[in-house]
Formats: C-alpha cells, sequence, structure tokens
C-alpha cells in the first residue's frame, strides 16, 4: 500500500470512492421548488443592502417588511429593464438610491431627512408603490 506524507506526517492511501462491500448512495431528489438553482436565482434577483444603506435604516428607524423588499425588488427589475445603472427608488414616504447591475441599495432616507430634496448621480427614478 502507497503512503501519502502531509505535513510530514506519513498517511495510508484512502482510495477514492466508497468501501467495498459498501452501498452507493443515489442522489436525492428535492422538490423543484428547494431546488439549488431556484434558491441561487431566487438570491441573484434579491436586493441587498450596503453597510452604508443598513446603517441609515438603522438611524433612521426605517424598517421594511417583505412587501416592502418586494416592490423594491420590483423597481429595481424595473430600472434594469430600461438600463439603468444608479436609480432613486421611492417608496411612500422613503427614498433609496440602488445601484440597479449590483441589485444594492447604497443609502436610504425618509421624508424628514431629504432637506434639500436633491438627488445627484443617478440616471433614472421609479416609484415603487
Amino acid at each position: 500500500m502507497a503512503e501519502t506524507i502531509i505535513n510530514g506526517v506519513k498517511v495510508p492511501f484512502v482510495p477514492v470512492g466508497s468501501p467495498i462491500g459498501t452501498p452507493n448512495r443515489l442522489p436525492v431528489d428535492l422538490p423543484e421548488a428547494q431546488s439549488f438553482q431556484k434558491l441561487f436565482d431566487k438570491e441573484l434577483q434579491s436586493v441587498k443592502f450596503s453597510k452604508h444603506a443598513q446603517q441609515r435604516l438603522d438611524s433612521r428607524n426605517i424598517t421594511l417588511n417583505e412587501i416592502d423588499k418586494t416592490k423594491i425588488e420590483n423597481a429595481v427589475s424595473m430600472a434594469e429593464k430600461k438600463g439603468s445603472q444608479d436609480s432613486l427608488v421611492l417608496l411612500r414616504d422613503m427614498a433609496f438610491i440602488v445601484n440597479i447591475k449590483n441589485r444594492t441599495v447604497v443609502t436610504a432616507m425618509v421624508k424628514e431627512s431629504m432637506n434639500q430634496n436633491v438627488f445627484t448621480n443617478i440616471d433614472s427614478a421609479v416609484v415603487a408603490d
């Protein structure tokens, strides 16, 4: 039997595959809704929040429920279809600047913190209501 040396220690060779006499395990079939591809695609489509945006949400006491997040995701998808790069997403009395390519909210604000109401470095605006 051949020996393998790992970090100066001799270890016996272990064959690849299952040992003789043990049954091979069959692949597990998952329902379509739980498939890796579905979960992966869903994760890619979800909107993320940058550290800065998360700090803004916390400091401004902005709480988003699943419906709000879905509306933001839909707005991002619409802006993406139009070729936008950085978009202002308006949702009720809140505003979010979103990098469309990365699907990432880079900042968030409520009406009270929109002191001058000027938004720069955006190429589109989407009303998410």
